[in-house]
């Protein structure tokens, strides 16, 4: 058994495997929102029961015209989730099949004013590794021609979530006209797409890599550089924004594991005509900066992910393992933690930074008081909108301050 299968079989372990026991009938509540109506057809009963294998037609129709259409989402705790997850459709026509309790169906509406000066192309598909087709979202400003590219990566565990929630970061960075924005998504670990075979953290890192790739080869298409990228990421996204900075020099055929010694990365998704050597020098040159917000970065942080595997296929993961000296590539680094995250620790992230310094890099880390994990998210519920607010808006344009810094020699003395 190779390396690649062992640390699969690791992952299907750590994947949770909920048991759902067998019911004829659940529960779904219809949640109505201000300035719109859901419309449920075949109509939800008073008490909610509805029952097991139903699908429901919904309609989510806005009443002010000072107000849009953001999303319809549903709300439940899936098959191996701990936890309710949203799910969201980004039309206002969409069909839910009822398999498990609802606790809310309902849709986000948001102030119109929000969608101003800028258009999006939603789910545009450069992967499909498995059963999941692998998607990304372009934000692009009027008129945008040739401008630096951000990639915003999302978290969620590295096994929840997808690129839509990260749309109020995209909506922030895209204002000013001086970027186009892609929200991308990627594999969950384990078996948690329905996926029969297990995926890795190498799966995820390379499905990364496969997005930037592609966006790279329509960059012209959304009016975007293909050659000046930055990427930022929050939480588990935090951890793949970076090694998308740190692990581009481990891009390869050579396989994870297959060979001993060996930890490259091929990406899930490559042009037609580039091979590993031709992707691997195209990044190099293309990738200026990364912002991974509170992530993990570190070995000791990320072996539970192949607990089993040799030394180097831990570091191999491990952005904090593969900084590369400014001598031989710069990769200046933007970094935000919360006084009061309960989810990341701050001792590891000051230790990446300080690693950074050492090699020579620009990092900077901002602590934001009062704030705690994922601010930088965006969910159908106020009291994610309210935090995103808070926190997520002003960060966001202090994020963007850095990269101006990068990609247009501004500083905030000529801002």
């Amino acid at each position: 058994m190779n390396f690649k299968s062992l640390i699969a079989s690791a992952a299907g372990l750590m994947a949770f495997c909920g048991v759902v026991s067998a019911q004829d009938t659940f529960t779904v509540k219809v949640v109505q929102p201000e300035h719109g109506k859901v419309t449920v057809t075949p109509a939800v009963p008073e008490d909610g029961v509805v029952k097991a294998g139903t699908v429901l037609d919904v309609k989510v129709e806005v009443t002010d015209p000072d107000w849009v259409f953001d999303s319809g989402y549903w709300l439940s705790i899936d098959k191996g989730m701990f936890y309710p997850v949203y799910k969201e459709s980004m039309v206002p026509e969409f069909k839910v099949t009822v398999d498990n309790n609802i606790m809310g169906l309902g849709a986000s509406i948001m102030e119109k004013w929000r969608l101003d000066g800028y258009s999006v192309i939603q789910d545009v598909v450069y992967a499909q590794p498995g059963v999941k087709p692998l998607k990304y979202d372009v934000f692009i400003p009027d008129g945008a021609r040739n401008l630096p590219c951000i990639i915003i990566i999302h978290g969620g565990g590295w096994s929840s979530n997808t690129e839509d929630i990260m749309r109020g970061l995209a909506r922030e960075l895209i204002k000013d006209g001086k970027y186009v924005v892609c929200s991308i998504d990627y594999r969950w670990m384990g078996n948690l797409d329905g996926d029969e075979t297990p995926n890795t953290m190498p799966d995820l890192i390379e499905d990364c890599f496969g997005a930037v790739l592609h966006i790279q080869e329509h960059a012209e298409e959304y009016g975007a550089d293909p050659d000046r990228i930055a990427i930022t990421g929050d939480s588990a996204g935090g951890h793949l924004s970076a090694c998308m900075g740190t692990l581009i020099e481990r891009i390869g055929d050579g396989g994870f594991g297959e060979k001993e010694g060996v930890y490259e990365y091929l990406p899930t998704y490559m042009p037609e005509g580039m091979n590993a050597k031709k992707a691997r020098k195209s990044l190099l040159k293309a990738v200026k900066a990364v912002a991974p917000s509170y992530g993990v970065f570190d070995r000791e942080n990320l072996v539970r992910f192949m607990p089993d595997g040799p030394l180097e296929a831990q570091m191999a993961i491990a952005p904090d393992d593969n900084i590369p000296s400014v001598k031989e590539r710069a990769i200046p680094q933007y970094l935000v933690l919360g006084t009061l995250d309960r989810t990341v620790k701050r001792e590891p992230i000051e230790e990446y930074v300080e690693h950074l310094h050492e090699a020579g890099q620009t990092a900077e880390l901002v602590i934001v008081e009062g704030a705690g994990h994922a601010f930088f998210d965006w969910k159908p519920d106020q009291r994610t909108k309210d935090t995103f607010a808070k926190y997520g808006v002003p960060y966001a344009a202090d994020m963007q301050r850095f990269f101006d810094e990068v990609f247009y020699n501004l500083n905030s003395a000529t801002l």
